[in-house]
């Protein structure tokens, strides 16, 4: 079985890709949402994180409490990278597990933003990169999210850019609103299934 990664800027429609190729029957992890729940549940990460942030890291329900969290890692770029350090290899092990358990496919797919950045790209036999303009990207967030054209441009701003992922990229699927996104994906999926 293959493993395929995908990522993309935020707002270039990851996601929507993703749930296409779910129903062709290939089944995806999805790292983001991963992350998040082993940063509530690991016991070795949550005292990572206590240890890097302090008790108040937590709410007193135990939950992660990502707004503090947030505050801090996005104004201060060591202690991101600090936080990134210690999440990103759970991940990682994590997404290693899944993938052994995902052997009747001819692939799977892990899904994550930063797969470059992680260097989760180093575990995986190929990468898919979804694209669009970045003018759409900040439209499609600030709908999604009722956050501001500029609150999404600082938020592009902190990622790795789009033109570098695409150059490093094994397939790109361009979701501009014009290109079908379906032909594009089964494509793919055709490409990654006979390739056994």
């Amino acid at each position: 079985m293959k493993k395929i990664g995908i990522t993309g800027g935020i707002g270039s429609g990851k996601t929507t890709v993703c749930l296409i190729f779910e129903t062709l029957g290939i089944p995806v992890y999805y790292a983001d949402e991963r992350a998040k729940w082993l940063m509530n549940h690991d016991k070795k990460l949550v005292a990572a994180i206590k240890e890097l942030f302090g008790s108040d890291a937590y709410t007193v329900e135990g939950e992660l409490n990502r707004k503090y969290l947030a505050q801090l890692a996005f104004n201060d770029r060591s202690l991101l990278q600090r936080l990134n350090a210690i999440v990103h290899p759970a991940v990682i092990e994590d997404g290693e597990r899944w993938f052994q358990q995902q052997g009747h496919v001819p692939y799977a797919l892990k899904e994550a933003a930063l797969i470059y950045e992680s260097g989760g790209y180093t575990q995986l036999d190929g990468v898919i990169v979804v694209t669009a303009p970045e003018s759409l990207r900040i439209q499609r967030v600030v709908a999604r999210d009722n956050s501001t054209e500029e609150e999404v441009a600082a938020r592009i701003n902190q990622q790795m850019p789009e033109a570098e992922k695409v150059a490093r990229a094994d397939y790109v699927i361009n979701n501009d609103g014009e290109h079908p996104l379906i032909p594009q994906v089964m494509a793919i999926h055709q490409r990654l299934s006979a390739a056994l």
